[in-house]
């Protein structure tokens, strides 16, 4: 940053300096008279046509309009200026008339650059009297520099087409407070023909009253000034200043209107406190990533709690309606939500929940609200929760499959759908307690919210389990029956009066807006969901070189882990969980456990500052299994044969008969005692290792690890109490725990950085004419038996599919 910066500035002063002979051209001053401060200090100039780095600091499209009026009595002036520009590309036309004469200035400018540093190039041709003008059609290039929030650097170089006349310009704005409440600028421009001493320069400041209200004043080096008063609304600005001449004279005052940018302001929560709702339309799966385009699925995840805990902090906002209707939802994400609503409500906020047909999970969630509406003719289906398993032990036998199950610690139980017909005890029991655990959290939760007993909540379970609308309403499950097209009417009886409703990207744009200079901090949320897999799933190899990029980056202070996975592949696991530790040596590393963290999902956990997890997070396994699929008639059955030659003892562990068109060999025996042996010992080693890691990472004994090991998986709860997790909480506590990790000031506006944010541009099927859904008998009991298939014999630190609730 600091080459770019003294390679903008030596372009500067190449062009302020060079000696070749020259005429002046108009000074920078008469050209931007519009100004009311310096361009790169305040309200980004004149949308680039000041300075064309301004129009990489835009965030949407901006249009301003200024103009000339009460001139001093008898003279012959006015003028007007339209200024447009979007991120990076602008378009500006000036008109003046003095004395008779016209003249029309265009530009058009191009930006880049972030809220640190930009650089702009942009050309101005004039049309009109401009020998009278003294205009030259120009080229620019302008840079803006802002390394931290109190300092403002920005230059511009302009030189002519037509002669070899130069300008450059220089500005320095300052925030003693850091804030915009007092900025302090100052410029100076000088061309070529001119001695240091004789070049015009000027100098002020502009004071921030109230948000969105400032008072702006400007001293030139000639003695003249302007005072001016500017108000923001938002999206839209007004402002006028009044110049004065070299003898304190008043020469003209001139207006401007403009639109574009959100910028916080106090008239917002002035007139609009508690006077709009917030609607959220929920339908859909609620995942980490969308496509970028084309996507019309429900909101992601990170948007939806952010959106949330936007509207707890906005003033405007009285009232806030979610709709459940057709929701797809994890358990553990629907209660993240759950805990952004009831934050939500404990800052005054009313939460109106619709549901048409809700089961466990949507109901759970819809609980915390303060008025539940159940569509007229929907229903509650309330059984209680059920966690099973799908085995093929008999399927494996009448396709001439063999299967043994290389299992070595208790409760590292995956491998038993392809061993077993039934839970082995040891499996009864975790599975159970992770039942109990759930549908313990949901009786509490919903009996506080909902003031249910839980001898009531048992019956109704246990003894109705179906609700129709009209008998949830009469047990108290919900508060009245219409439907989402009633909201209005809902918002109304439940508040006394009218609201008018806020758009979410209203909201959301007023939350991120800010007047602060440079580039916020930053916290980075990283997600590895699915299986620990080289280059699928969690794709460690990119995900390392993420990781290692993030230990580097400065501008990031801390990183928040999102971890979505049951395990898999231990190499991927731990290329991840060693780059999380060089990470964790740079800056704080919190991590957050979404609806599995288990196994493999848990070794990439462990080395973090920080482990949360949700009550219902399914935590821990710290186990590997392994097992051995083989030949035990398969071939004979489909007539097929294998032969080989070899050379080694062992050589031809693994071969057999491959599959048509699934690709898939088939071991054509199993392995004998001294193999059996041997893998056995391999298994216990990578045991070992994984308990030492864990044991190292969480500063426990390797004792204590094997204690709450031996491939058991928890409730995030119950992973607390064993000292597997460090704080019961969702990924916006983790945020917020990154947040004072690193110490960036409560109250301090910051940026979060999502890797990846979405799963591409667009998905490729929706450019098809035939979408074709594939759909398989429990495909998560299949894939895992594609999996010991194509890795036979190798140690696996993974939860079986199945073990925790999916959306598949």
């Amino acid at each position: 940053m600091r080459r770019w910066f003294l390679a903008c500035l030596l372009m500067l002063v190449t062009v302020s300096f060079t000696t070749l002979p020259a005429q002046d051209f108009a000074p920078y001053y008469s050209r931007n008279f519009f100004l009311m401060g310096s361009a790169g200090s305040f309200q980004n100039g004149l949308l680039g046509f000041a300075n064309p780095a301004n129009t990489a600091m835009l965030k949407t499209f901006n249009a301003r309009f200024y103009w000339i009026s009460d001139q001093v009595e008898n003279a012959d002036l006015s003028g007007w200026g339209l200024f447009t520009a979007a991120p990076g590309l602008g378009f500006g036309m000036l008109r003046q008339k003095f004395s008779g004469s016209k003249i029309y200035d265009y530009n058009v400018s191009l930006g880049a650059g972030n809220g640190r540093a930009a650089f702009g190039i942009g050309y101005t041709w004039s049309s009109g009297d401009k020998d009278f003008f003294n205009r030259e059609n120009l080229f620019s290039a302008g840079f803006l520099y802002r390394p931290f929030r109190h300092i403002s650097l920005a230059g511009l170089g302009s030189f002519s087409t037509q002669t070899s006349a130069r300008e450059g310009l220089l500005e320095l704005g300052l925030r003693p407070l850091g804030s915009s409440f007092l900025t302090l600028f100052g410029d100076y421009a000088i061309q070529k023909k001119q001695t240091l001493g004789d070049a015009p320069w000027s100098a002020g400041a502009v004071l921030e009253l109230l948000p969105g209200i400032s008072l702006t004043g400007r001293y030139f080096d000639s003695e003249a000034f302007t005072v001016g008063l500017n108000f923001s609304f938002g999206h839209g600005l007004v402002g006028g200043q009044r110049h004065y001449d070299e003898n304190q004279d008043r020469q003209f005052d001139s207006y401007g209107i403009g639109l574009g940018d959100y910028t916080p302001n106090i008239f917002a929560s002035l007139f609009s406190k508690k006077k709009t709702y917030l609607a959220m339309n929920l339908k859909g799966k609620v995942d980490y990533q969308k496509f970028q385009w084309f996507d019309r699925g429900a909101p992601r995840f990170m948007d939806i709690l952010q959106t949330i805990r936007n509207s707890a902090s906005d003033d405007r906002v009285d009232v806030l309606a979610l709709n459940l209707s057709a929701m797809r939802v994890l358990p553990e994400h629907a209660w993240e939500i759950r805990e952004e609503l009831k934050l939500a409500r404990g800052k005054g906020k009313k939460v109106i929940i619709f549901i048409d047909n809700a089961e466990m999970t949507e109901y759970h969630l819809a609980s915390v609200a303060d008025y539940i509406v159940l569509d007229p003719v929907g229903s509650l289906y309330l059984p209680g929760y059920v966690l099973g398993r799908t085995y093929l032990k008999g399927t494996l036998d009448k396709l001439g499959l063999g299967f043994d199950e290389w299992r070595f610690f208790k409760y590292k139980s995956a491998a038993e759908t392809l061993s077993r017909d039934s839970f082995s005890e040891a499996d009864r029991e975790q599975f159970q307690a992770y039942t109990d655990d759930i549908y313990d959290l949901i009786k509490r939760e919903v009996g506080e919210s909902r003031n249910i007993s839980g001898e009531k909540f048992d019956a109704l379970i246990n003894e109705q389990i179906f609700f129709m609308a009209e008998d949830a309403r009469q047990e108290g499950l919900v508060d009245t029956l219409c439907r989402w097209s009633d909201l209005k009417e809902v918002i109304k009886s439940l508040t006394g009066k009218k609201k008018r409703e806020l758009s979410v990207a209203m909201l959301n744009e007023a939350a991120a807006a800010s007047t602060d200079w440079g580039q916020p901090p930053r916290i980075a949320v990283v997600y590895a969901l699915g299986e620990c897999a080289m280059d699928s799933g969690i794709k460690a190899r990119q995900l390392e070189k993420t990781l290692r990029g993030l230990a580097k980056n400065k501008s990031v202070k801390a990183i928040v882990f999102r971890v979505d996975s049951p395990g898999g592949d231990g190499m991927a696991s731990d290329v991840v969980a060693e780059a999380l530790k060089k990470c964790a040596e740079k800056k704080p590393v919190v991590v957050s456990q979404g609806q599995v963290a288990g196994s493999g999902g848990y070794w990439i956990s462990m080395y973090g500052d920080t482990i949360l997890a949700g009550p219902n997070t399914i935590t821990g396994s710290i186990g590997v299994i392994g097992g051995w699929v083989y030949d035990k008639g398969l071939s004979g059955k489909l007539g097929m044969a294998s032969d080989h030659v070899q050379r080694g003892d062992h050589a031809d562990l693994g071969f057999g008969v491959r599959l048509p068109l699934l690709g898939v060999q088939i071991p054509a025996r199993n392995l004998t005692d001294e193999e059996r042996s041997r893998m056995e010992q391999i298994i216990r080693r990578y045991y070992a290792e994984f308990t030492e890691k864990v044991a190292k990472g969480r500063e426990m004994t390797v004792e204590a690890v094997d204690a709450v090991g031996q491939g058991r998986f928890y409730s995030g709860a119950d992973g607390k109490a064993n000292g597997l997790v460090d704080e019961i909480g969702g990924l916006m506590m983790s945020i917020e725990l990154a947040r004072k990790m690193a110490k960036i000031p409560e109250g301090r506006k910051y940026e979060i950085i999502e890797i990846p944010k979405y799963k591409g541009l667009f998905d490729a099927g929706f450019l098809s004419p035939f979408r074709v859904q594939e759909q398989v008998l429990d495909p998560a009991t299949l894939q895992f038996l594609k999996m010991m298939s194509e890795r036979p014999g190798q140690p696996l630190p993974l939860l079986l599919p199945g073990t925790y609730p999916t959306l598949e």
